[in-house]
C-alpha cells in the first residue's frame, strides 16, 4: 500500500485548504503543456525526488514539481506512459475524436475510427486509475479483458448512428440529422461515463487507500473508491457530450444560414475545427471539475473508519 507522496498533496491543494475550480483549472492548464513530454523518465523521476523532499522555493522548484504532477502516478510514483499522460491526451485524442464525430458513408470506417478513439481513452482511463490498493503494479488478466471488452463495446456502440442509417436505409433528411448530429450528443457522454465506470471497477470492488489530514494512510474505503469513480466518470461525460453537443448544434443553426446555404462546402470545416476548439476547452476544464484530492464526509465512510476522520473528513486520490 503506497503512501501519497508530499508532492500529490501539495500539488492538488493540500488537505487544509481545497482549492478552487478556477484555481484548480489554472494548475491543469500548465500540468497540459505538451512541452512536459519532452521530458525523459529520468528527469522526471528527479523533479519527483526533489519535491518530494523539499517545499517548492523558486521557478525551478515550481517546474520540477508541475513537471511531477503531469508526468508521475499519484499512488506508484512511477513515470506514467508517455501516451497516457495528461499533456498528451489533447494532441492524441483531438484527431480521433474529430475523425469520430465525422459523417461517414459507411459502417468500417465508422467503426475504425471509434475503435481507436475508444481504445486510446480504455487505455488512458486504466493508466490514470487509482492503484492504491494494488500488490502488482502490472495489470492483471481480468484488467486486460476489461480494457479489450469496454473498448470494443464501446465501438460498436459509438457507430450505432451510422449502423442505424445504414442498415435501416433511412433516406429522410430529417431522420439522419437526428442520428448523425443529435443522438452522438448523449451517445457520446454515456460511453465515457461507462469507460471509466467498467475500467475501473476494480477499485469499488476493493476499496482505495484513504488518509488523513497529515498523509497518514488509515484504511481501505470502498465508499470513497465508489465517489472517486463515479467523479471521475462524470468529468469524461461532461467533457465527450460537450465536444460532441456545440459543434453539432452549432453547425444545425448555421446550415440554416445565408452564407452556409450558398457555400455549403464551410460546414464540414467548420465542423472540424469547432470539435477541436471545443475539446482543447473542455480538457482542462473537465479534468479540473473535481479535485484530485478529493475528500470524504465521515457519514458517508464505512464505520470502522469514522472514528479515525479527525475534522469530520478523510481524503483520497481520485485518478484522473
Amino acid at each position: 500500500q503506497t503512501q501519497p507522496t508530499p508532492v500529490t498533496i501539495r500539488g492538488t491543494g493540500g488537505g487544509h485548504k481545497p482549492q478552487s475550480f478556477f484555481r484548480r483549472l489554472q494548475t491543469w492548464i500548465n500540468l497540459l503543456d505538451p512541452t512536459l513530454l519532452l521530458s525523459s523518465d529520468p528527469e522526471i523521476q528527479k523533479a519527483h525526488t526533489l519535491i518530494g523532499s523539499s517545499k517548492p522555493q523558486d521557478k525551478k522548484d515550481e517546474s520540477a514539481l508541475t513537471l511531477s504532477l503531469s508526468s508521475v502516478h499519484a499512488d506508484s510514483g512511477a513515470a506514467l506512459p508517455l501516451v497516457f499522460r495528461p499533456p498528451a491526451f489533447l494532441p492524441i485524442a483531438a484527431p480521433l475524436v474529430v475523425a469520430s464525430l465525422l459523417p461517414q458513408s459507411s459502417v468500417k470506417p465508422a467503426l475504425f475510427w471509434q475503435f481507436l478513439l475508444q481504445s486510446y481513452c480504455a487505455g488512458f482511463n486504466h493508466a490514470n486509475r487509482n492503484s492504491s490498493t494494488e500488490q502488482d503494479k502490472k495489470a492483471s488478466l481480468k484488467q486486460l479483458l476489461l480494457i479489450a471488452g469496454t473498448a470494443s463495446y464501446t465501438s460498436c456502440a459509438g457507430a450505432l448512428p451510422q449502423i442505424f442509417i445504414n442498415r435501416l436505409g433511412i433516406r429522410s433528411p430529417a431522420v439522419q440529422t437526428f442520428f448523425r448530429s443529435l443522438f452522438p450528443i448523449p451517445l457520446s457522454a454515456a460511453l465515457a461515463f461507462f469507460s471509466v465506470f467498467t475500467i475501473r471497477s476494480e477499485e469499488s470492488e476493493t476499496g482505495i487507500q484513504v488518509f488523513d489530514r497529515n498523509g497518514n494512510p488509515v484504511g481501505i474505503s470502498k465508499a470513497a473508491a465508489e465517489k472517486a469513480v463515479r467523479e471521475t466518470a462524470l468529468s469524461r461525460a461532461a467533457l465527450f457530450g460537450t465536444t460532441a453537443a456545440v459543434p453539432n448544434l452549432l453547425v444545425l443553426l448555421l446550415k440554416r444560414t445565408r452564407l452556409f446555404q450558398r457555400n455549403s462546402l464551410l460546414a464540414a470545416p467548420f465542423r472540424h475545427i469547432s470539435v477541436a476548439l471545443v475539446l482543447g476547452l473542455m480538457v482542462p476544464v473537465s479534468f479540473s471539475l473535481f479535485p484530485q484530492l478529493g475528500t470524504i464526509k465521515r457519514e458517508m465512510l464505512e464505520e470502522e473508519l469514522q472514528d479515525r476522520a479527525a475534522g469530520g473528513r478523510l481524503f483520497y486520490h481520485r485518478g484522473l
